[in-house]
């Protein structure tokens, strides 16, 4: 498939996608005051791509940088398509910008035409110098799920059927967020951090950070697995530079401590391809999530 091809296919996933959204939104910031932790921003927040900038399918990527003020934007489905469930869509890049759309506004599109409400997790990037796996983008994804779940009522979502899903970076937040949940990394704000932190569900697309770079056994030591660990769906590809053991030995802890997970390894794609259709049977992985959700029950009325 050349680049035209590709990116006819793209356009006509977009509109097909696009048309079966609401296009109610609404964004929120997470911190009614400064933000807890540190903050690496410079200046403001901005698309940093450039003119030369990364394109995937034929098409660029925005690539938001500087993020001081954390917030959720809420993408809701057509009403009558609305299941009640939500998922908190995390962008990865490497903790150092957010790939936007690929791995958010689209994805939230895509969710909305299944009929889940997006909420897009704008977490702080740049990371801290010296931190592979920073700890206030976690302290925004536990606010998020927080606030969400606190407001589930006025949102129309069931608070029993909230999940995350993460790319990347994002899919390590994502990780970290269904492993850290019992313990909250900053002091209470107001009455919505008394809501649980824990997803519902989890689903984890080439994340990173998942096993420690020098270690040949098990996941990271910031990621206690148990049986009460949301269930997961786990998608990655076998030449993916990232390392698809992120994904094999997470599944395998899951399966020790008898957590319920579904792992898709496909032998090309290589790496950061959000929901964009190529070729490559790794950009198939929207519609195995789609069944895993509706097999698992979260997509019922």
């Amino acid at each position: 498939m050349n680049r035209y091809h590709e990116m006819v296919v793209c356009l006509l996933s977009c509109f097909l996608i696009g048309s079966a959204v609401s296009q109610a939104q609404e964004t929120r910031f997470l911190w009614p005051n400064a933000a807890p932790g540190q903050s690496a921003a410079e200046g403001e927040e901005r698309d940093t791509s450039g003119p030369d900038g990364r394109h995937v399918a034929g098409q660029p990527v925005i690539r938001t940088g500087h993020v001081s003020m954390p917030s959720i934007t809420i993408y809701r489905p057509a009403k009558d398509k609305d299941t009640g469930a939500a998922v908190i869509v995390c962008p990865g890049g490497g903790y150092n910008i957010l790939a936007y759309d690929l791995e958010g506004t689209e994805v939230c599109q895509w969710l909305n035409s299944i009929g889940v409400t997006g909420v897009l997790l704008k977490y702080r990037v740049p990371r801290v110098p010296g931190r592979d796996r920073p700890l206030e983008p976690l302290m925004d994804a536990q606010r998020a799920i927080a606030m969400v779940r606190s407001d589930a009522a006025s949102l129309g979502i069931d608070p029993d059927r909230i999940g995350v899903l993460g790319f990347s970076a994002g899919g390590n937040l994502a990780a970290r967020l269904c492993c850290n949940y019992q313990s909250r990394l900053y002091e209470t704000v107001d009455n919505s951090d008394n809501a649980s932190r824990r997803p519902d569900f989890a689903i984890l697309i080439y994340p990173a950070y998942l096993i420690e770079r020098d270690s040949e056994q098990g996941t990271a030591g910031d990621l206690p697995i148990d049986k009460d660990t949301p269930p997961m769906f786990m998608s990655m590809s076998f030449d993916d530079p990232v390392n698809p053991e992120n994904i094999l030995r997470m599944g395998v802890a899951l399966k020790r401590a008898g957590v319920p997970c579904e792992v898709h390894m496909y032998p090309t794609g290589g790496h950061g391809y959000g929901l964009r259709r190529t070729e490559s049977s790794a950009t198939t992985w929207p519609d195995r999530a789609a069944e895993w959700l509706a097999a698992s029950g979260w997509l019922k009325k």
